[in-house]
């Protein structure tokens, strides 16, 4: 017995590819709805138009920096950076000057010119103890700046007294802050102020040098201000009561140096260092013991000890006189003696005339 549709061929999978086959293939596009390819011309303008729009931006972003800004009283707020100062400013300038002075000691980047000056040191040290001394102790006014060169060399011929040359001093801080520029007195010092240890180099570096004609002539054709107190140990030693009395200017060589330089002569004369140390009396027997030209003796010197060395705070006043030209005169002029010896005593003589002057018009020693 034979099962039904048993030999019959099974037809449904031919169906199923028939299916298949028959049926349209699909295409997937792979820009869909808003995935289009970009046409490059579109794309162009839209990145011209954004350029266009930052570049306007940028515009009104300057316009509103440079606008004014008004703040309301008490809404203002400063910018920390600006509250800080730099270190620096920090530092008062006394303290500045001193650091960077002691950089250049350190580095060695200082100047000393041919005769040992030197002015970063007499500026920073030497002269502002010296201005206190000046300005708030003997209280000195000062009379014809005006005749002081502000540049060229000039030989300034002072009177000396006051046992201690505190009066060459108090001359040379007068030049240095009452001519323009801050110029530097060089002065001709005896040998023995070089000859004392310590004082001989802080001498050497003030500017100081040996009282002959070489180097003086050679600082006046520098152009240099040079000092000289022709009196010596006779004027600076001489008794209390020979005060203001000038003595002997030796045999005029101060002269013949601003002859052979052609500069001018201005006569100072000083009045308050007589008082300072009033010198009573002289140890001489001391004096050559220690190798000195007088051991003075004052009301409170050596009585006192170290405190009798204080110098008495008198009223002084630095007149510097009208200049007297040399530069007139012939070269041969500093070969004629007679010459010589009239200029030293026609300066001689407008110094004491001029003390005695200032002394006529002086009410106190320690008022002025």
């Amino acid at each position: 017995m034979s099962r039904p549709y048993e030999n019959e061929p099974d037809n449904s999978h031919e169906g199923e590819a028939e299916n298949v086959s028959g049926a349209e293939a699909q295409v997937i596009p792979l820009h869909g709805p808003g995935r289009e390819k970009p046409d490059p011309a579109a794309q162009a303008d839209r990145d011209l138009r954004e350029s266009e729009d930052a570049q306007e931006h940028l515009k009104q972003q300057e316009r509103r920096a440079d606008a004014p800004v008004v703040e309301f009283p008490g809404s203002a707020r400063v910018s920390p950076a600006k509250t800080r100062p730099a270190d620096a400013d920090l530092l008062p300038e006394s303290l500045k000057t001193a650091l960077g002075f002691l950089r250049s000691r350190l580095t060695g980047d200082y100047t000393v010119d041919e005769f040992g000056f030197d002015a970063e040191l007499t500026e920073t040290l030497l002269l502002p103890p010296l201005r206190a001394l000046y300005e708030k102790w003997f209280r000195v006014d000062t009379f014809g700046v005006e005749n002081l060169p502000a540049d060229g060399g000039a030989l300034l011929v002072s009177n000396h007294s006051g046992t201690l040359p505190l009066d060459a001093l108090m001359t040379a801080v007068a030049v240095h802050d009452h001519v323009p520029g801050g110029r530097h007195l060089r002065g001709l010092g005896a040998d023995l102020v070089f000859q004392v240890p310590l004082v001989g180099s802080f001498a050497r570096k003030s500017g100081q040098t040996l009282a002959c004609n070489a180097d003086a002539e050679r600082l006046l054709r520098k152009g240099e201000l040079v000092g000289v107190w022709p009196e010596g140990f006779k004027g600076i030693g001489k008794p209390f009561s020979s005060r203001y009395k000038l003595q002997r200017f030796g045999r005029g060589g101060f002269v013949s140096a601003a002859l052979r330089t052609g500069v001018p002569i201005i006569p100072v004369s000083v009045i308050g260092a007589e008082e300072i140390y009033p010198k009573v009396g002289d140890i001489k027997l001391l004096a050559r013991l220690l190798g000195l030209p007088y051991f003075p003796v004052t009301p409170f010197f050596p009585l006192l000890g170290p405190l009798g060395a204080i110098p008495l705070p008198t009223k002084w006043s630095i007149e510097f006189g009208e200049p007297i030209r040399t530069d007139t005169y012939d070269a041969d002029a500093v070969d004629d003696p007679m010459l010589v010896f009239t200029l030293t005593d026609q300066v001689r003589e407008s110094i004491q005339q001029s003390l005695y002057k200032r002394l006529s018009q002086r009410k106190s020693v320690f008022k002025g």
